[in-house]
């Protein structure tokens, strides 16, 4: 028998962005979707409720009374809360991974296939993050995406070379984690599924691999006035928050750039370093080609909402998934 997948989301974000989601993974053939929804009155939640590969929870102060105690002030608390819970509860699949929903799945292969593969003892198999470029005139259906070198050295030297300004300031690159999100298997005790790993009493990620021919495609940038409505509270306490950890020791870290590249330029300079390091530009891809970390998918989202959701008329997102 196939092994049956499912993912858990907690999130918040424009119905349509939403409806994409779960048309994507739908289409991958995920059996059920767990979606957490942060704001208990969000308007994606009632479309989706019916559905019967989709369980919605409503993350209001009754639910996080059940669960937890109290509503967790961090964002990051929370959906560390939802995932385990779900992952210790309510959880009937062979395989259960945690994203969020700007991310979404690229296998190469039908995932039962990649997932039958993995070896018995594995309970976590993770899935490398790419980075989705944003076109001002997207090519159709197409999507071009960053990747990043695995070994740390390749990483620090294609980075600069593809981005000589920006590129030391990134990782691999990219301007969110290179660590990707992990699939786990249910049925440890006492496990914690974290943001990226999954804690057991006896150590993290037991018999981890990587799950080959799969991508996660991270939407994290998006247009320049959709990215810049973001930036503060990313800066503050998300991706580019003050304890994260340079790409070199004894360097400063993103945070530390970006605040002193707006103390110098104001929100231009925000804006400029967006075009370089997430406009999807031909130099750009040319780059990347050069250093074997261009991406190419073909997603065609407008079309799978329509199809798994028919009965929902809406328009398509003006900043991508």
């Amino acid at each position: 028998m196939s092994p049956r997948w499912g993912i858990v989301c907690t999130l918040k974000a424009p119905p349509e962005r939403v409806l994409d989601f779960a048309a994507w993974h739908l289409e991958l053939g995920a059996t059920r979707l767990h979606l957490h929804f942060d704001d208990p009155a969000d308007p994606a939640l009632p479309l989706l409720r019916a559905h019967p590969r989709i369980r919605t929870v409503a993350c209001d102060s009754g639910w996080w009374r059940r669960i937890s105690g109290f509503r967790p002030k961090r964002h990051q608390a929370r959906q560390t809360a939802n995932a385990t819970h779900c992952y210790r509860h309510k959880c009937r699949l062979d395989w259960l991974a945690h994203i969020d929903v700007d991310e979404f799945l690229l296998p190469e292969a039908p995932l039962p296939g990649l997932l039958a593969a993995l070896p018995g003892d594995c309970h976590s198999a993770r899935v490398h993050a790419i980075e989705a470029l944003w076109s001002a005139v997207p090519e159709g259906d197409t999507v071009h995406f960053r990747a990043a070198h695995r070994d740390p050295a390749a990483r620090r030297a294609s980075s600069a070379r593809s981005d000589p300004e920006f590129g030391a300031w990134l990782t691999g690159g990219l301007l969110s984690h290179t660590n990707g999100k992990i699939f786990a298997r249910p049925g440890l005790p006492e496990a914690e599924f974290r943001i990226h790993n999954l804690l057991t009493p006896a150590g993290p990620n037991p018999g981890e691999v990587v799950l080959g021919r799969c991508a996660l495609g991270h939407f994290h940038a998006g247009a320049p006035a959709h990215w810049l409505a973001q930036f503060r509270f990313r800066h503050a306490r998300g991706s580019y928050r003050a304890e994260l950890r340079p790409p070199r020791p004894g360097t400063p870290n993103l945070h530390a750039h970006l605040a002193a590249l707006e103390a110098r330029e104001g929100e231009a300079g925000l804006l400029r370093f967006h075009a370089a390091t997430c406009r999807d530009t031909p130099e750009l891809r040319r780059r990347l080609a050069a250093e074997g970390l261009l991406r190419c998918h073909e997603m065609p989202l407008t079309a799978l909402r329509q199809r798994h959701f028919p009965h929902i008329s809406m328009a398509p997102p003006e900043n991508g998934p």
